[in-house]
């Protein structure tokens, strides 16, 4: 993903909060700033982005376990044994 060029205005305030964050986390400007505050809170309001490689893993890994164990369900107790907690507490 490349990057998008925005000509923003901001508050006052908003100016001083980018500029402790750019000092704090010893950022270049308060572009870095604005991206390092959407990464510390922008799940709070989208879903990261999940990549490709990961969702053939989590395929791979399923269709292994397929393979080996079948489709048969799991018994409440081989869950919290999976899980690490008595079959009660399920």
């Amino acid at each position: 993903m490349g990057n998008v060029n925005m000509n923003v205005h901001v508050k006052p305030y908003t100016a001083r909060v980018l500029g402790v964050i750019k000092e704090k986390y010893g950022l270049r400007n308060k572009d870095q700033a604005l991206d390092k505050f959407a990464e510390m809170y922008g799940d709070e309001f989208i879903e990261p982005e999940i990549r490709e490689e990961l969702v053939q893993e989590i395929i791979r890994s399923t269709e292994n376990h397929i393979k080996k164990y079948g489709l048969k369900p799991m018994s409440d107790s081989e869950l919290a044994k999976l899980c690490g907690v008595e079959p009660s507490e399920l």
